[in-house]
C-alpha cells in the first residue's frame, strides 16, 4: 500500500469526523449540514472525504463543476450532491442524468435544464442564486422571485431551495454579513408570502461560527472541515482539527563552503560551512516558489529554513546542527516533535490564504488515508490502493 515517492500528504480522516461534529454541535437541530468537497475536497481528496463526512453527520455534499460531481457518483457516492457553480446549457442532460442538485441563475441555462429533464421523463432539483453582495453569480434580490416563479412554471423542474454566499463573513466586523443575511431573508419572506417554502442556506464555515442567525435550513461547511479556520480570531469559537500533513525524506545532504551558491538564479550563498538538503518536493507539487529564501520545516523536530528557489520538483533547506542524514523524515505541514509548521505560517510566508495552501497540493503528492490510526488508503496518479 505504500506509495512509490517519498512524499505524501497525510489526511486525518478521524479529524475530518471531528469537525463535522464540532460543528454540527453548533447548529439548531433541524438544520442541515451540507459538506463541501469541491477542489478534491480541498486538496484532501474528495471521494474519502466526502464518505467520511457524510457518516460522520453531512446530509449533502457541495461541488463546484460537473466533473467534480461525476467523480463523486462513479465511486458509489448515492446522497444528494449540489453543484454550487454555473451549470451551463452543455452540462445539463449529465446533471439530470446523475440526480444532480443544479445551481440556477440564468434564464437559457435553467431552460435547458428543463428540456434535459423533459427528455429524460425525470425531474431535476434546482436551487436558486441570489447575488446578496458578492457580486460574483446570482440573480439581483429584487428579481429573485420572479425568476423562482418562471423556474417553477417549467416542467420537471423541482425548486427545492434559495440561497446567497457571504462576501465578508470572516471580519471581525459583521456589518456587511448581516447586511447581506437580511437581503437574502427578505427575498425569502417575499417567496413565503406567496405560500413557497424553500431550503434556505446563505451560511459559509465563517458564518456558521460568527453569524447564528444566518443558520436558517442548511449551512456549506468547506474550510471548516478541513481543520482550518477563515480568520485567526475565529480560533475560540470553535475546536478544529487540522487534517492534512507533507512529508518527505531528504534525497541528499552535504556540506558546503563559505559562500557557495544554492539553486536557480544564486539567490542564496550559505554564510560559512553550512549543511544542505535536497528534499523532492517543488512547486510542481503545489509547494509554491513563494516560499524561495522564506520557508521553514521541521527535521526531527527543529526548524530547518528553505535556501535559495523552490524548484519544479526539488527544493533545499539549510539543515546545520541537526544531525541530518539522507533518508530522513521532513516535515513541511504539519506537526514533528513538539513543533507545528501550520497551515496559517505556510499562507503568510506565502502572502496568500490557507485555503491556497492545501487545494495547492497537486495530484502528483500521494494522499495516505490514516483512519483510527491506521492507513486505510492511499491515492497515487496511479490510482487508489486499499
Amino acid at each position: 500500500m505504500a506509495p512509490l515517492r517519498s512524499t505524501v500528504a497525510d489526511i486525518a480522516l478521524d479529524n475530518i469526523a471531528l469537525n463535522v461534529q464540532a460543528i454540527r454541535g453548533l447548529l439548531p437541530a433541524r438544520t442541515e449540514l451540507m459538506a463541501v468537497v469541491k477542489a478534491d475536497a480541498y486538496g484532501h481528496g474528495a471521494i474519502e472525504v466526502a464518505s467520511l463526512a457524510l457518516s460522520a453527520g453531512a446530509t449533502r455534499l457541495g461541488v463546484a463543476v460537473l466533473d467534480e460531481a461525476i467523480e463523486l457518483r462513479r465511486a458509489g457516492i448515492a446522497a444528494p450532491i449540489h453543484i454550487l457553480g454555473y451549470v451551463g446549457p452543455e452540462c445539463a442532460e449529465q446533471a439530470v442524468k446523475l440526480g444532480l442538485t443544479a445551481t440556477v441563475f440564468d434564464r437559457e441555462a435553467v431552460q435547458a435544464l428543463s428540456s434535459a429533464a423533459t427528455r429524460l421523463s425525470r425531474k431535476v432539483k434546482i436551487h436558486v442564486k441570489v447575488d446578496t453582495g458578492m457580486g460574483r453569480l446570482g440573480v439581483r434580490p429584487q428579481d429573485a422571485v420572479g425568476f423562482t416563479e418562471l423556474a417553477m412554471s417549467l416542467p420537471h423542474l423541482e425548486v427545492e431551495g434559495i440561497f446567497s454566499h457571504l462576501a465578508c463573513a470572516d471580519a471581525s466586523d459583521l456589518a456587511s454579513a448581516r447586511s447581506q443575511t437580511a437581503v437574502f431573508q427578505e427575498c425569502c419572506m417575499r417567496l413565503e408570502a406567496k405560500g413557497y417554502r424553500l431550503t434556505k442556506h446563505i451560511a459559509n464555515t465563517a458564518a456558521i461560527l460568527a453569524l447564528p442567525e444566518s443558520h436558517l435550513d442548511m449551512v456549506r461547511l468547506g474550510l471548516g472541515l478541513y481543520g482550518m479556520y477563515p480568520a485567526p480570531h475565529m480560533k475560540s469559537l470553535v475546536k478544529l482539527h487540522p487534517a492534512m500533513s507533507v512529508r518527505s525524506q531528504l534525497s541528499y545532504v552535504k556540506w558546503v563552503e563559505d559562500k557557495t551558491p544554492i539553486g536557480y538564479g544564486w539567490t542564496y550563498r550559505a554564510a560559512g560551512q553550512r549543511q544542505i538538503a535536497t528534499v523532492p518536493i517543488g512547486y510542481a507539487d503545489g509547494y509554491s516558489r513563494r516560499l524561495s529564501n522564506l520557508g521553514q520545516a521541521l527535521v526531527a523536530g527543529q526548524r530547518v529554513p528553505l535556501v535559495g528557489r523552490v524548484c519544479m520538483d526539488q527544493c533545499m533547506f539549510d539543515v546545520t546542527g541537526v544531525a541530518a542524514k539522507t533518508g530522513d523524515e521532513i516535515t513541511l505541514l504539519g506537526s514533528s516533535g513538539q513543533d507545528e509548521i501550520s497551515v496559517d505560517e505556510v499562507a503568510a510566508w506565502m502572502g496568500t490564504i490557507n485555503y491556497e495552501v492545501t487545494c495547492g497540493i497537486s495530484r502528483r503528492v500521494a494522499r495516505v488515508f490514516w483512519r483510527h490510526n491506521q492507513v486505510s488508503g492511499v491515492r497515487t496518479l496511479l490510482g487508489r490502493m486499499h
